[in-house]
């Protein structure tokens, strides 16, 4: 497993986070004044709010020190906390369902990535779009060109080995995920069980040839014989490779916004998934440290506390589904061990506790139980069952 996964899955998941609360909150009706004077006002402070809790110093600091990933349970966590950083929130059926849209789109941008080191390049597309987001806020666009320059000095001279063991560590994460989701299907690169289809043709990774030519070469290294053979998929030669600098043309798409296109976006659990809910059920380990390593994990956002509204109200609440009546039917449906719970901790800012919080991130995954049976994928589900 690399330990260099953790901030490019983060950074990647967090821009699709975006992505999709930024389709929402413009589709969703704002009543009231906000609606009618204030909603694009309304919309940028929620989303620069979630922004600068997302690209914190200390934070990023933190992320890109060498580390094993997270747990998909404490990693959830993290996202629950990042999405109520602002004024906005959502309700659990809400949550699940921002969770796996963020999980299966980036999966599928690994999937299709032509070669390991054009993960960065995806990842460079959603901070290129994250910049839009906030294109009027100076400060919070200087906290994003950070995290870019630190992203190039980490993995632009990565070898092709090293992105190849990050490339496998993200499909090992996303392996027993298998959400189907409506945009996927309609487009149908996504079968109904939940499993991706993967195109045969198109543009091969940069620095490659297109298949249909064997050549042989002698012990000099002449080349001596050429074989031509007919290939069933339609390959073309990329003009050009996608730029690694602060600023530059990407060349590849994979990353951008696909929702930028206002279409419903549903999902759904595959069979297999509610397979894996009922066997963890009834191997339930519970871990005492957990909620410890919890704390340990919040406090990893030191000063960033979350914005509460004055008075009673609880915030403004985003649903992502179409109407409240599909909201509060997803949350009854949905498998009770695949619900989360956001767990709200004061965050504290004792000096000497970055030592302490460094050490929970290299250490979380050890802590967590093993599944009794050894059956793939209870470990993923244990770590809170505790609380």
């Amino acid at each position: 497993m690399s330990v260099r996964t953790l901030p490019l899955l983060f950074l990647n998941l967090g821009g699709e986070m975006l992505y999709i609360l930024d389709q929402r909150l413009r589709a969703q009706s704002i009543p009231g004044e906000k609606a009618r004077k204030g909603e694009r006002l309304f919309v940028f402070a929620v989303m620069n709010d979630i922004i600068t809790t997302m690209f914190n110093k200390k934070f990023m600091e933190e992320l890109f020190k060498p580390q094993e990933l997270y747990s998909k349970k404490a990693l959830r966590t993290v996202y629950d906390r990042l999405a109520h950083a602002s004024i906005m929130r959502l309700n659990q059926a809400s949550m699940d369902k921002l969770y796996d849209l963020m999980t299966m789109a980036f999966k599928y941008q690994v999937l299709l990535c032509p070669r390991p080191k054009d993960i960065l390049l995806v990842t460079f597309n959603h901070l290129d779009t994250i910049k839009d987001f906030i294109r009027d806020a100076p400060g919070i666009l200087n906290q994003v060109d950070e995290t870019f320059r630190q992203l190039i000095d980490t993995y632009c001279d990565l070898s092709a080995g090293e992105f190849q063991l990050i490339r496998q560590t993200l499909l090992v994460f996303f392996q027993d995920m298998h959400i189907r989701v409506s945009i996927f299907l309609k487009d149908k690169v996504q079968n109904s069980n939940g499993r991706f289809v993967l195109p045969i043709s198109g543009p091969v990774p940069w620095g490659t040839e297109v298949p249909g030519l064997i050549r042989m070469f002698n012990h000099s290294g002449d080349e001596v014989k050429r074989t031509e053979f007919t290939t069933t998929g339609n390959y073309v030669t990329p003009q050009r490779e996608g730029s690694f600098e602060l600023y530059g043309d990407r060349v590849l798409k994979l990353g951008t916004n696909m929702y930028s296109v206002s279409r419903p976006v549903e999902t759904h659990m595959s069979g297999s998934s509610k397979n894996l809910a009922s066997h963890v059920k009834e191997n339930r380990v519970p871990n005492p440290l957990a909620k410890e390593e919890l704390n340990f994990l919040a406090r990893l956002l030191g000063d960033l506390e979350v914005k509460k509204p004055a008075g009673s109200e609880t915030g403004f609440r985003l649903n992502l589904f179409t109407t409240d009546e599909e909201e509060e039917h997803a949350a009854l449906t949905r498998p009770e061990e695949f619900s989360y719970k956001v767990i709200n901790i004061e965050a504290t800012q004792e000096p000497g506790r970055r030592a302490e919080l460094s050490r929970i991130l290299g250490e979380l995954e050890v802590a967590e139980p093993r599944p009794a049976s050894g059956e793939k994928g209870e470990d993923l589900l244990a770590l809170m069952d505790a609380l």
